[in-house]
């Protein structure tokens, strides 16, 4: 990782994600967690406040070690137990159905196989776990696509490989999971090309 990517980009995505706006996805994505969690694209641990009592403890995957520094304040007030462990959500370093729940906050919109990251995902999860997910992606409106096809490269470029056109239902469905909840609506704090949401619940056969 250069040094954009490495030290610059998880600041900003750091302050970005922390946004007040977000905070109720959050509180909404984390809600029904429970058991071991894997989160994917851990991030800065915004989402760590949110975690549910029962959870037995989150092991983190996040390749930025400048992520992992900035959620160092979060992880140590956390009631939940939280490591990280892994750096690549493509490929994941644990034992088959390790996990009953998962976790994914704006994480599947930036991985460069995303049928590999899912498809991981469905093998470390028990059989009937579940995967927790907000994410922006391909909007239902073809005016507002329009915009976020012209706009991808650049998203791409500065933001990481961030894609701003992701069909995010269809990928988890092709990966083999079924979608038990599913709101799609645009947050109203973001421009539409940006803030398209999907937020719901899949689960692992």
């Amino acid at each position: 990782m250069g040094i954009y990517s490495e030290r610059v980009l998880p600041r900003i995505i750091d302050k970005a994600c922390g946004l007040p706006a977000n905070e109720r996805m959050r509180r909404r994505v984390c809600a029904g967690l429970s058991g071991r969690v894997v989160e994917i694209g851990f991030g800065s641990g915004h989402n760590v406040p949110y975690y549910p009592a029962v959870v037995q403890g989150v092991t983190a995957v996040e390749p930025a070690d400048a992520g992992w520094r900035l959620a160092a304040e979060r992880v140590a007030e956390s009631t939940v137990p939280v490591r990280r462990s892994g750096l690549d959500g493509q490929e994941l370093p644990f034992s088959d159905n390790s996990f009953e729940t998962a976790l994914s906050t704006w994480t599947l919109c930036t991985i460069p196989d995303l049928e590999a990251a899912l498809s991981e995902l469905r093998r470390v999860l028990v059989p009937g776990g579940t995967l927790h997910f907000v994410e922006h992606g391909l909007a239902p409106d073809a005016k507002v696509q329009a915009w976020q096809y012209r706009l991808n490269p650049v998203q791409k470029a500065l933001f990481g490989g961030c894609h701003l056109n992701r069909d995010i239902e269809s990928a988890i469905e092709s990966a083999g999971f079924e979608i038990r909840e599913l709101d799609r609506f645009y947050e109203e704090s973001a421009p539409k090309f940006l803030g398209a949401q999907y937020l719901g619940v899949a689960v692992s056969a």
